[in-house]
């Protein structure tokens, strides 16, 4: 069939063209070490914008998004586009994401925005004391995270299947066509799978992602080795007839569980009752007012258990009290008292991220409701904290009618990983995806029904995303501490972007990156909104953000009178690779014709296609 000729065709090429090299650990400026980040950089390939006045997707891989170009073109929505895109990345993008994980969707219909909730669950058989040592300790990261004991269960299938149901058009089972047919006939390793490969640790100790990432040797296929995977091919076979019931149920099932429960040092708890009970969440999305050069929009964003929502509006609404809301760029990039503003604002939006955001079936939330912490007037008093100087100590905030902070703040540790997916369909209907394992490779543990067979899908660690400490040292309790059934805090942050006066959706945006997602989202944001930039031009911009602590800056990417400016101002920074993932979706003109126009990140190798 000929969308099979051309993904195999676009699978050598788009591996083939792609920049790649090395992204080495960098001190910083302070002669610390630089943070770790999700996903090492593997190069930089400027990528040109595109237009396309009907439809467009815009995902982390040529091939996903050839696959949901081609759910559109046959009359499908953005729902039965994303489901396409996603089947193909947990084959070709195995780091980031998969079968085995999570995601968040939102989704304007014209009439709403809906949120469905994929996250992962944390399995009947954890305790608060999970991730401690026996003497108190918390583990390791790496410790917790190969293996069973990490792995949550799994959400993405079964989250898509809901949305598919309410949103789709095409059958289910053809939306998993592309994907099914690159897992049996191959696609081209790219430079970014094979430097990934290379550089973790892990992965090639679980002996079925041995056998089918690396050669007999033990090194990574090379750039353009053909890789194929039955596995994955029988096990979507089954998907694309039953349903997510195949995965959570009879054989697949097992074979996840078996895989977590039988790791040799670092088992789980996942049982068939915990994949079987597992339902997604439909949640109402968290929409706040922002204005930007006079027009009023508004900001949808992902509730918890999903922090992404609530810090990316609270760092854009505190920055539109401050200065900073008419600093121009400078030479092309932030200047220094631009960045000092944003780094206060995140930092104020990190306090409360760290007190009060958790799973809110199990976590109520301050004064009630969420919106609570995105209302204007908390966020101009937010605002009146920063000033000429780094605050020593940005405090977590008090809504009003809330009492007393019942949680303790939960400590900051790693978190990493996922994927980004922005549609629009010719009906206008426009989604934001992001879905994750969690790490790279996640829990570094491949699941195959047949060991016959080479390949299978890889499990979450989504569980890390827990706190490690269950209380501080007072014994008070965390929010968003491990309990049975709850799902992990998670910082993705799909947006949608609408207009206040006739609520179309004007973008979709989002990014892979752990914690730092929040900020690769807010600086396109800005970028588009205030600075007025193009997609591509917001994407291209110096990366920046912060984990609470210091200000993190893209390496190389800052002038010296900037970083000159910012450490004569007292301003805490740190140098390091910034490695985002972004994919914008919006709405704008082409020889006064409306198009979607659309960028993505030159830092890793997604594109955007449509008609």
């Amino acid at each position: 069939m000929v969308w099979r000729r051309t993904l195999t065709t676009l699978a050598v090429a788009s591996s083939m063209g792609l920049l790649a090299c090395a992204g080495l650990p960098q001190r910083s400026p302070d002669g610390g070490p630089a943070p770790l980040q999700p996903e090492a950089a593997s190069g930089y390939t400027p990528k040109p914008g595109w237009a396309y006045p009907r439809f467009a997707v815009a995902a982390a891989h040529p091939l996903a998004v050839q696959a949901g170009q081609q759910m559109l073109q046959a009359g499908g929505t953005a729902i039965d586009a994303a489901v396409a895109v996603q089947m193909v990345l947990s084959l070709v993008e195995p780091q980031s994401s998969g079968i085995g994980g999570g995601a968040f969707l939102l989704y304007a219909d014209g009439v709403q925005v809906q949120a469905y909730d994929g996250r992962e669950t944390a399995p009947a058989g954890v305790h608060e004391r999970w991730f401690l040592r026996p003497d108190g300790q918390p583990l390791g990261f790496h410790d917790a995270a190969v293996g069973g004991r990490a792995v949550g269960v799994p959400g993405m299938v079964r989250m898509l299947e809901l949305a598919h149901r309410e949103h789709g058009r095409l059958p289910w089972g053809a939306l998993l066509q592309p994907a099914i047919a690159l897992a049996e006939q191959g696609f081209a390793i790219g430079p970014r799978l094979h430097q990934l490969l290379g550089q973790d640790r892990f992965l090639a100790q679980d002996p079925v992602a041995r056998a089918y990432f690396y050669d007999p040797q033990g090194l990574p296929w090379p750039v353009g080795h053909v890789l194929r995977n039955p596995e994955l091919a029988v096990v979507l076979r089954a998907v694309a007839q039953h349903g997510a019931q195949a995965l959570h149920e009879g054989a697949i099932a097992q074979a996840i569980v078996a895989k977590v429960q039988s790791h040799a040092h670092n088992p789980g708890t996942l049982s068939l009752a915990d994949l079987a009970a597992y339902q997604p969440r439909k949640r109402q999305a968290l929409c706040s007012n922002y204005t930007a050069q006079t027009r009023s929009y508004w900001l949808c964003g992902f509730p918890p258990p999903s922090a992404g929502g609530i810090a990316v509006g609270q760092i854009l609404g505190i920055l539109q009290h401050t200065a900073a809301a008419t600093m121009p760029l400078q030479n092309g990039a932030p200047s220094a008292q631009w960045l000092h503003h944003y780094h206060e604002a995140a930092r104020l939006a990190w306090a409360d991220r760290a007190l009060y955001v958790a799973d809110p079936d199990f976590v109520p939330a301050p004064a009630s409701h969420w919106a609570s912490l995105l209302e204007p007037s908390y966020l101009a008093e937010r605002a009146r904290l920063i000033g000429p100087q780094p605050m020593k100590t940005a405090p977590a905030g008090q809504p009003a009618s809330t009492s007393t902070a019942r949680y303790a703040p939960m400590p900051e540790q790693a978190e990493y990983g996922t994927s980004h997916i922005s549609i629009a369909d010719a009906e206008g209907h426009t989604l934001a995806m992001t879905s994750s394992i969690e790490d790279q490779f996640g829990a570094r543990q491949m699941v195959s029904t047949n060991h016959q067979r080479l390949g299978g899908f890889l499990l979450n660690n989504q569980l890390t995303d827990f706190s490690f400490t269950p209380t501080d040292i007072n014994g008070q309790p965390i929010a968003n501490r491990i309990e049975p059934g709850k799902r992990p805090r998670s910082s993705m942050a799909p947006t949608l972007v609408l207009d206040a006066q006739s609520g179309q959706v004007l973008a979709s945006a989002g990014s892979p990156g752990g914690a730092l997602i929040i900020h690769y989202t807010a600086k396109a944001l800005h970028g588009m909104l205030q600075w007025g930039l193009s997609p591509q031009q917001a994407i291209d911009l110096p990366n920046f953000g912060t984990l609470g602590g210091p200000l993190l800056l893209e390496t190389g990417r800052f002038d010296t009178s900037t970083l000159q400016e910012l450490q004569t101002h007292g301003s805490p920074f740190k140098s390091t690779p910034m490695t985002s993932g972004l994919h914008i979706l919006h709405r704008g003109q082409s020889n006064g014709q409306p198009v979607w126009q659309g960028g993505a990140d030159p830092r890793r190798e997604g594109i955007v296609l449509g008609n």
